[in-house]
Protein backbone atom coordinates (compact mmCIF):
# COMPACT_ATOMS: atom_id res chain seq x y z
CA UNK A 1 0.00 0.00 0.00
CA UNK A 2 2.88 2.33 0.86
CA UNK A 3 4.32 1.66 -2.88
CA UNK A 4 0.84 2.28 -4.48
CA UNK A 5 0.20 5.69 -2.51
CA UNK A 6 3.87 6.40 -3.31
CA UNK A 7 3.62 6.06 -7.27
CA UNK A 8 -0.03 7.49 -7.06
CA UNK A 9 1.85 10.83 -5.30
CA UNK A 10 4.16 10.70 -8.32
CA UNK A 11 2.02 10.48 -10.77
CA UNK A 12 -0.02 13.09 -9.67
CA UNK A 13 3.05 15.37 -9.49
CA UNK A 14 3.70 14.34 -13.15
CA UNK A 15 0.22 15.08 -14.30
CA UNK A 16 0.10 18.50 -12.53
CA UNK A 17 3.37 19.95 -14.02
CA UNK A 18 2.89 18.73 -17.20
CA UNK A 19 -1.05 19.79 -17.16
CA UNK A 20 0.77 23.42 -16.09
CA UNK A 21 3.55 23.27 -19.08
CA UNK A 22 0.35 22.93 -21.82
CA UNK A 23 -1.73 25.53 -20.34
CA UNK A 24 1.17 28.14 -21.18
CA UNK A 25 2.39 26.43 -24.30
CA UNK A 26 -0.88 25.68 -25.88
CA UNK A 27 -2.18 28.60 -24.45
CA UNK A 28 -0.03 31.29 -26.10
CA UNK A 29 -0.02 29.33 -29.92
CA UNK A 30 -3.81 29.96 -29.51
CA UNK A 31 -3.29 33.33 -28.99
CA UNK A 32 -0.87 34.03 -31.62
CA UNK A 33 -2.58 31.77 -34.27
CA UNK A 34 -6.22 32.84 -33.64
CA UNK A 35 -5.98 35.51 -31.61
CA UNK A 36 -3.16 37.43 -33.81
CA UNK A 37 -1.85 38.47 -30.77
CA UNK A 38 1.98 37.61 -29.84
CA UNK A 39 4.95 36.29 -32.59
CA UNK A 40 7.06 33.19 -32.63
CA UNK A 41 9.64 35.13 -29.70
CA UNK A 42 6.12 35.19 -27.29
CA UNK A 43 5.74 31.32 -28.55
CA UNK A 44 8.95 29.99 -27.48
CA UNK A 45 9.00 32.36 -24.34
CA UNK A 46 6.00 31.00 -22.99
CA UNK A 47 7.09 27.37 -23.62
CA UNK A 48 10.21 27.87 -21.65
CA UNK A 49 7.88 29.56 -19.27
CA UNK A 50 5.53 26.73 -18.61
CA UNK A 51 8.70 24.05 -18.81
CA UNK A 52 10.08 25.81 -15.81
CA UNK A 53 6.79 26.32 -13.97
CA UNK A 54 5.87 22.56 -14.07
CA UNK A 55 8.92 21.70 -13.13
CA UNK A 56 8.68 24.15 -10.35
CA UNK A 57 5.19 21.94 -9.51
CA UNK A 58 6.37 18.76 -9.53
CA UNK A 59 9.93 19.06 -8.78
CA UNK A 60 10.34 17.74 -5.17
CA UNK A 61 8.09 14.74 -5.85
CA UNK A 62 9.43 13.51 -9.09
CA UNK A 63 12.25 15.29 -9.96
CA UNK A 64 9.50 16.69 -12.65
CA UNK A 65 10.38 14.78 -15.88
CA UNK A 66 7.03 15.47 -17.77
CA UNK A 67 8.53 13.86 -20.71
CA UNK A 68 7.97 10.44 -22.10
CA UNK A 69 11.70 10.73 -23.40
CA UNK A 70 13.19 12.13 -20.47
CA UNK A 71 11.63 9.44 -18.23
CA UNK A 72 12.79 6.53 -20.79
CA UNK A 73 16.70 8.49 -20.69
CA UNK A 74 16.43 8.44 -17.08
CA UNK A 75 15.75 5.21 -16.69
CA UNK A 76 18.27 3.53 -19.64
CA UNK A 77 21.16 5.37 -18.02
CA UNK A 78 20.35 7.02 -14.86
CA UNK A 79 18.95 3.91 -12.60
CA UNK A 80 15.03 5.66 -12.89
CA UNK A 81 13.08 2.43 -11.97
CA UNK A 82 11.53 0.61 -15.25
CA UNK A 83 8.10 -0.27 -12.99
CA UNK A 84 7.16 3.35 -13.23
CA UNK A 85 8.26 4.52 -17.07
CA UNK A 86 4.54 3.98 -17.92
CA UNK A 87 2.67 5.20 -14.93
CA UNK A 88 5.11 8.40 -15.59
CA UNK A 89 4.07 8.45 -19.60
CA UNK A 90 0.22 7.66 -19.10
CA UNK A 91 0.03 10.86 -16.33
CA UNK A 92 2.44 12.92 -18.47
CA UNK A 93 0.09 12.22 -21.11
CA UNK A 94 -3.25 12.90 -19.01
CA UNK A 95 -2.17 16.05 -18.14
CA UNK A 96 -1.55 17.46 -21.46
CA UNK A 97 -4.65 15.92 -22.19
CA UNK A 98 -6.64 17.89 -19.84
CA UNK A 99 -4.10 20.88 -20.45
CA UNK A 100 -5.17 21.51 -23.60
CA UNK A 101 -8.74 20.69 -23.14
CA UNK A 102 -8.89 23.78 -20.93
CA UNK A 103 -7.08 25.91 -23.70
CA UNK A 104 -9.71 24.07 -26.24
CA UNK A 105 -12.72 25.38 -23.85
CA UNK A 106 -11.42 28.78 -23.00
CA UNK A 107 -10.29 29.85 -26.24
CA UNK A 108 -13.84 28.31 -27.92
CA UNK A 109 -15.52 31.08 -29.36
CA UNK A 110 -11.97 32.77 -30.99
CA UNK A 111 -10.99 29.39 -32.71
CA UNK A 112 -14.70 29.05 -34.30
CA UNK A 113 -14.81 32.51 -35.72
CA UNK A 114 -11.18 32.26 -36.82
CA UNK A 115 -11.21 28.72 -38.17
CA UNK A 116 -15.03 27.48 -37.99
CA UNK A 117 -14.29 23.94 -39.93
CA UNK A 118 -11.75 23.07 -37.33
CA UNK A 119 -9.03 22.14 -40.23
CA UNK A 120 -5.24 22.63 -40.29
CA UNK A 121 -5.30 26.20 -39.82
CA UNK A 122 -5.60 26.20 -36.19
CA UNK A 123 -4.76 22.45 -35.21
CA UNK A 124 -1.45 23.91 -35.23
CA UNK A 125 -2.73 25.17 -31.88
CA UNK A 126 -2.51 21.63 -30.27
CA UNK A 127 -0.30 19.57 -32.50
CA UNK A 128 2.54 20.08 -34.45
CA UNK A 129 2.95 19.59 -38.24
CA UNK A 130 5.80 19.25 -40.72
CA UNK A 131 7.38 22.53 -41.54
CA UNK A 132 4.83 23.81 -39.12
CA UNK A 133 2.50 23.40 -42.25
CA UNK A 134 3.52 25.34 -44.91
CA UNK A 135 7.49 24.75 -45.35
CA UNK A 136 8.67 22.19 -47.85
CA UNK A 137 9.34 19.78 -45.37
CA UNK A 138 8.32 16.31 -45.63
CA UNK A 139 7.53 13.36 -42.47
CA UNK A 140 11.19 12.09 -42.77
CA UNK A 141 12.90 15.72 -42.12
CA UNK A 142 10.03 15.96 -39.40
CA UNK A 143 11.72 13.16 -38.18
CA UNK A 144 14.92 13.64 -38.66
CA UNK A 145 14.62 17.07 -36.54
CA UNK A 146 12.40 15.45 -33.72
CA UNK A 147 15.32 13.28 -33.14
CA UNK A 148 18.03 16.16 -32.98
CA UNK A 149 16.15 18.49 -30.95
CA UNK A 150 14.98 15.92 -28.52
CA UNK A 151 18.70 14.48 -28.15
CA UNK A 152 19.89 18.31 -27.54
CA UNK A 153 17.08 18.67 -24.83
CA UNK A 154 18.70 15.28 -23.26
CA UNK A 155 21.80 15.69 -23.64
CA UNK A 156 21.97 19.35 -21.30
CA UNK A 157 19.46 18.06 -19.32
CA UNK A 158 21.36 15.53 -17.93
CA UNK A 159 24.54 17.79 -17.86
CA UNK A 160 22.00 20.16 -15.50
CA UNK A 161 20.93 17.31 -13.31
CA UNK A 162 24.02 15.26 -13.33
CA UNK A 163 25.55 17.45 -9.52
CA UNK A 164 29.45 15.70 -10.65
CA UNK A 165 29.36 18.41 -13.21
CA UNK A 166 28.23 22.03 -13.03
CA UNK A 167 24.43 21.57 -11.95
CA UNK A 168 22.75 24.67 -11.00
CA UNK A 169 22.23 25.50 -7.61
CA UNK A 170 19.37 27.40 -5.21
CA UNK A 171 16.45 25.79 -6.74
CA UNK A 172 17.50 27.29 -10.12
CA UNK A 173 17.45 23.89 -12.16
CA UNK A 174 13.59 24.49 -13.69
CA UNK A 175 14.70 28.49 -14.91
CA UNK A 176 17.66 27.27 -16.38
CA UNK A 177 16.00 24.59 -18.56
CA UNK A 178 13.12 26.82 -19.04
CA UNK A 179 15.53 28.75 -20.98
CA UNK A 180 16.96 25.50 -22.31
CA UNK A 181 13.52 24.99 -24.14
CA UNK A 182 13.19 28.92 -25.51
CA UNK A 183 16.99 28.06 -27.34
CA UNK A 184 15.61 24.77 -29.01
CA UNK A 185 12.15 27.02 -30.26
CA UNK A 186 14.18 29.28 -31.31
CA UNK A 187 16.70 27.40 -33.12
CA UNK A 188 14.85 24.40 -33.99
CA UNK A 189 11.17 25.08 -34.06
CA UNK A 190 11.09 25.39 -38.02
CA UNK A 191 11.02 21.63 -39.53
CA UNK A 192 8.60 20.23 -37.05
CA UNK A 193 7.35 22.66 -34.46
CA UNK A 194 9.77 21.23 -31.52
CA UNK A 195 7.60 18.72 -30.17
CA UNK A 196 10.47 17.17 -28.61
CA UNK A 197 7.92 15.27 -26.16
CA UNK A 198 5.50 12.71 -26.67
CA UNK A 199 3.04 13.89 -24.25
CA UNK A 200 3.32 17.28 -25.10
CA UNK A 201 2.20 16.19 -28.67
CA UNK A 202 -0.46 13.13 -28.70
CA UNK A 203 -2.14 14.54 -25.36
CA UNK A 204 -3.45 17.92 -26.90
CA UNK A 205 -3.63 16.09 -30.45
CA UNK A 206 -6.45 13.64 -29.01
CA UNK A 207 -7.96 16.38 -27.19
CA UNK A 208 -8.29 18.40 -30.68
CA UNK A 209 -9.75 15.83 -32.20
CA UNK A 210 -12.51 14.53 -29.58
CA UNK A 211 -13.49 18.27 -29.66
CA UNK A 212 -14.27 18.43 -33.71
CA UNK A 213 -10.04 18.25 -35.22
CA UNK A 214 -11.21 15.35 -37.12
CA UNK A 215 -7.98 15.86 -39.76
CA UNK A 216 -5.45 15.66 -36.34
CA UNK A 217 -3.94 12.48 -37.16
CA UNK A 218 -2.91 13.62 -40.45
CA UNK A 219 -0.11 16.46 -41.83
CA UNK A 220 -0.89 18.99 -44.29
CA UNK A 221 0.01 16.11 -46.99
CA UNK A 222 -2.98 13.81 -46.06
CA UNK A 223 -0.58 11.35 -44.26
CA UNK A 224 -0.84 10.02 -40.43
CA UNK A 225 1.72 12.23 -38.70
CA UNK A 226 0.51 11.78 -35.57
CA UNK A 227 3.49 9.04 -34.67
CA UNK A 228 6.34 11.66 -35.69
CA UNK A 229 6.27 13.08 -32.52
CA UNK A 230 6.12 10.06 -30.33
CA UNK A 231 8.68 8.03 -32.20
CA UNK A 232 11.42 10.72 -33.15
CA UNK A 233 11.91 12.21 -29.10
CA UNK A 234 11.59 8.80 -27.52
CA UNK A 235 14.75 7.84 -30.15
CA UNK A 236 16.75 11.17 -29.68
CA UNK A 237 16.06 11.11 -26.06
CA UNK A 238 18.21 8.01 -25.65
CA UNK A 239 20.84 9.40 -28.31
CA UNK A 240 21.19 12.62 -26.17
CA UNK A 241 20.90 10.64 -22.93
CA UNK A 242 23.87 8.43 -23.83
CA UNK A 243 26.02 11.12 -25.65
CA UNK A 244 25.87 12.77 -22.37
CA UNK A 245 27.21 9.68 -20.69
CA UNK A 246 29.64 8.67 -23.28
CA UNK A 247 31.35 11.93 -23.84
CA UNK A 248 30.59 14.22 -20.55
CA UNK A 249 29.81 12.19 -17.38
CA UNK A 250 32.43 9.54 -18.12
CA UNK A 251 35.07 11.73 -17.96
CA UNK A 252 33.78 13.74 -14.70
CA UNK A 253 35.38 13.10 -11.43
CA UNK A 254 33.97 10.81 -8.97
CA UNK A 255 32.45 11.93 -6.06
CA UNK A 256 35.49 11.31 -3.48
CA UNK A 257 37.49 12.77 -5.95
CA UNK A 258 36.35 16.08 -6.42
CA UNK A 259 37.77 17.87 -3.86
CA UNK A 260 41.11 17.07 -4.88
CA UNK A 261 40.69 18.06 -8.54
CA UNK A 262 41.39 21.32 -9.55
CA UNK A 263 39.67 23.18 -12.67
CA UNK A 264 43.47 22.88 -14.68
CA UNK A 265 43.35 19.08 -14.19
Amino acid sequence: MTINRTLAGEMIAEFAGTMVLIVFGVGVVAQVIAAGLGNHDSIAWSWGIGVALGVYVAGRTTGAHLNPAVTLGFAVFRGFEWHKVMPYVVAQTAGAFVGALLIRWNYTEVLSAVDPGHTLKTQLVFSTLPGNGTLPVGQWGALRDQIIGTAVLLFVIFALSDTRNMAPGANMGPFVIGLLIVGIGMALGADAGYAINPARDFGPRLASFLTGYRGAWRDQYGDLYFWVPIVGPLIGGVIGAGLYQVLIASHLPRDEDRDTVKPSD
